[in-house]
């Protein structure tokens, strides 16, 4: 059994009303201790032979609950607490079904290639204990008879995550699944605990969860995709009805809460937790991060709730001292269910899916889930997505993510507002890949036109990659029988450090589409070839422009940094110039703007957020204490220059430099320019132990940074990035006894930018910030 995660966004997002938001500002350091504490408080509860005290008749089920808590926080199969819980549910037979269910889903998160006879022993236990006929038809009870929505939804849970781990199920289960929630909906959207196909049931937020969860489930192991082959060329297909999830998801945006749980037949502190587990659960399978509460139905304003932030915001001010949660059900159990929101919860979003006006947007509604979930096997990191709507969305919903992919077949227009906040988020490191699907010729001149007004300069234009380009190969070599200039070839637009934009015109997505679980096999192999070749390129897109380097969810910034081009220098305000020259001056134009916003936001200065670009020449350089250059390319400084840098320097001022991902052309150029300032002085590498590298000017401790280097590991395979540890590597000229000149070899630009490609030597995005706010101070102190 490969490695793999529970972490499965199995149904496109919808289109809903969506309003004033509301969330709460979260701390990701106090998310992260709140689980740390919960961890500890589960160890603690532990038994010696490693079980926790289960409910009466039920042995096994609180143990996996707690096994699976523990592995989704990311605590190691190989740690001793897990490893005894593990080893207890592997002696546990097969009694009860919420407690197979859980062994089950431990079991399947354990990943032991050897419990796969286990996974298929429960899966068969519970396909056989599935209710059939009558108006239970597609439940659950306990262990035979009855029939509820809380045993259904542990049910379809574990078969869920059998089948993944490599489990047959017969299809007659999921079509009975699928007939039960169906049936069992009331009018209004939601489920009760018990429905009944003749009467409506008390809703409730816990079971409206399971309902939703559930049908996504059924409909992911039914449906055909939304595509199929016809004369060897993939096309659309007509979807199926997805009302029955969006009338679930209405009613849980219109009752939506954190702090109770929404129900009409009890008190809202009754199976708080448990509620909270399916918001999270509902939240990720529907790629949503917000739930909506619809104007049309309640008459007030519409609302959206951002149920991460809304839900971890609450969970960590309700933590006990000891790390647990209390509730109705025993305090390992309740804690459980906390955990599994935050932990799962956080996980980080890979790609969002920008969603517009009508369904053109999600013609293919699991082409990116199908990608995502293959990639989170490939890197062994657990990851997501999400939907982005851009008719609302603002700079900090874009920036949730590292990449924004769109998709289509047919004409759009975006407005004023929606092409400002695409350039924002491309300068603020975000990378926006697309797809013409379907034979989109329409949307393929759209997408050209909203490129040309997202980036008006004549020389951002799409133009093919070339064939060196990293993205080719940087994950893995797509089979160039299908991936040529004929075939699925990429365009790109570089911007920054990097290139920001990628546009397949040839129906990428739609293979993507072909991925989806169990179905590829139908196809000859002449298809199956073009699948994964199609499969390869978008996992490449996807390495290139992440680095494989993701932030949790509540790691992520906020807010955009926003353009400020009318900020000129401000007497009390602190700037910094950069220079020009011939070697690339401004390849990296966001650079000093993020710094500057950084000095701002860490030390509270207040800064021009917008450099000038200076010539060498004009006067205005005495105006300024910095100077900033860099660049990726040979340049020369004539005599003029060098006699005005000399003079700048004389008169206290000082010079930063850096080569954009490490080049060689712009470290030699810049060594021996700068070196002509003084040339009977030379570059000198600053010392670890040097005072600019410490606190001591009221910075960080950057003796110990985190290096980025690219190789290798053998011909032909993926281009990996490593982070070496150690002290940075900065060189200076000293003139009167201070640093007149500091130069890095390695990048700082476009780490600054997030825009680091997977080619660029440099450091980590948090520590060349730190490296630059400690020199910008050293040199404010000499």
């Amino acid at each position: 059994m490969a490695w793999r995660t529970t972490t499965r966004c199995l149904f496109l997002g919808l289109c809903l009303v969506i309003g004033k938001p509301t969330f709460a500002d979260i701390d990701a350091n106090a998310v992260r201790k709140s689980i740390e504490r919960a961890i500890q408080f589960l160890k603690r509860e532990q038994n010696p032979n490693g079980s926790w005290v289960p409910y009466a008749d039920s042995r096994g089920g609180v143990t996996g609950l707690c096994t699976l808590a523990l592995l989704e926080a990311g605590v190691p199969p190989n740690d001793p607490a897990v490893r005894r819980g593990l080893a207890y549910l592997r002696a546990v037979p097969p009694k009860k079904t919420y407690a197979v269910a859980l062994q089950t889903m431990a079991l399947c998160r354990g990943g032991d290639p050897a419990d796969l006879g286990l996974i298929r022993r429960n899966a068969r236990w519970l396909s056989e204990r599935q209710i059939r006929g009558g108006a239970k038809n597609g439940a659950w009870g306990y262990s035979t008879g009855g029939g509820d929505s809380s045993n259904s939804q542990f049910a379809v849970l574990a078969l869920h995550e059998a089948a993944l781990a490599g489990a047959d199920i017969d299809t007659e289960v999921w079509e009975a699944t699928l007939d039960y929630w169906k049936r069992g909906q009331n009018e209004s959207g939601s489920w009760s605990y018990a429905p009944h196909p003749n009467r409506q049931g008390a809703g409730r937020g816990s079971m409206t969860c399971a309902g939703i969860a559930s049908v996504v489930i059924a409909q992911f192991h039914l449906q055909q995709a939304d595509a199929t082959i016809k004369g060897r060329k993939c096309v659309c297909e007509r979807q199926a009805d997805d009302r029955i999830v969006r009338r679930g998801l209405r009613w849980l945006g219109n009752h939506f809460a954190v702090s109770f749980h929404p129900a009409e037949d009890f008190s809202g502190d009754q199976f708080h937790f448990y509620y909270l587990y399916g918001v999270e659960r509902v939240g990720r399978m529907t790629a949503q991060r917000f739930f909506y509460r619809d104007i049309e139905r309640q008459g007030r304003p519409a609302r959206r709730y951002d149920w991460y932030r809304q839900g971890a915001d609450y969970l960590v001010g309700a933590q006990q001292p000891e790390g647990s949660w209390s509730g109705m059900l025993s305090k390992p159990v309740e804690s459980s269910f906390a955990l599994l929101f935050l932990s799962k919860g956080r996980r980080p979003v890979l790609v969002s899916k920008l969603q517009r006006r009508g369904k053109d947007w999600q013609r293919l509604r699991h082409d990116i889930a199908n990608l995502t979930r293959y990639t989170e096997q490939q890197w062994k990191i657990p990851v997501t997505w999400q939907v982005v709507d851009a008719r609302t969305a603002r700079g900090e919903d874009y920036l949730q993510s590292p990449v924004l992919f769109l998709s289509g077949e047919d004409a759009f227009n975006f407005g004023p507002e929606q092409i400002k906040a695409l350039r924002d988020y491309v300068e603020q490191g975000g990378f926006i890949f697309a797809d013409a699907c379907c034979g989109g010729g329409d949307f393929d001149a759209s997408f050209r036109e909203l490129m040309e007004a997202v980036f008006p300069e004549p020389e951002l234009r799409l133009r093919p990659l070339e064939p060196e380009h990293p993205i080719w190969s940087v994950e893995e070599t797509p089979d160039p029988r299908f991936v040529n200039p004929d075939g699925h070839w990429l365009e790109g637009i570089d911007f920054g450090c990097r290139t920001s934009v990628v546009y397949s015109p040839n129906n990428l997505s739609c293979y993507w589409e072909l991925m989806q679980a169990d179905q590829t096999d139908r196809f000859v192999k002449l298809v199956q070839d073009e699948i994964e070749a199609c499969r390869a390129v978008g996992i490449n897109v996807l390495a290139y422009a992440t680095n494989r380097e993701l932030k949790d969810k509540d790691s992520v910034q906020r807010e955009i940094l926003a353009s400020d081009d009318t900020q000129q220098t401000t007497r009390g305000h602190f700037a910094i110039a950069k220079l020009e020259h011939a070697g690339g001056c401004d390849a990296a134009p966001r650079a000093l703007a993020n710094l500057m916003k950084s000095l701002t936001a860490e030390l509270e200065m207040r800064t021009i957020a917008t450099p000038q670009l200076l010539s060498v020449t004009d006067e205005k350089i005495f105006d300024y204490h910095l100077l900033y250059l860099h660049g990726r390319y040979d340049f020369r400084f004539s005599a003029q220059e060098l006699e005005q840098l000399r003079s700048f320097v004389e008169r206290g001022g000082m010079i930063v430099a850096d080569s954009i991902c490490g080049s060689e052309a712009f470290t030699t150029a810049a060594r021996r320019e700068l070196g002509r300032l003084y040339p009977n002085r030379e570059f000198a590498r600053i010392p670890a132990t040097d005072p600019i590298l410490t606190p001591a000017y009221g910075g960080a401790d950057v003796r110990r940074v985190s290096r980025r280097e690219t190789f290798r590991a053998e011909q032909g395979g993926r281009l990996e990035v490593r982070n070496r540890q150690g002290p940075p590597i900065l060189e200076a000229l000293e003139y009167d006894g201070r640093y007149a000149v500091i130069f890095s070899p390695l990048d700082i630009s476009c780490a600054l930018e997030n825009q680091a490609a997977p080619q660029c030597y440099g450091y980590t995005n948090d520590d060349a910030t730190r490296i630059a706010i400690n020199v910008v101070l050293y040199s404010l102190h000499e």
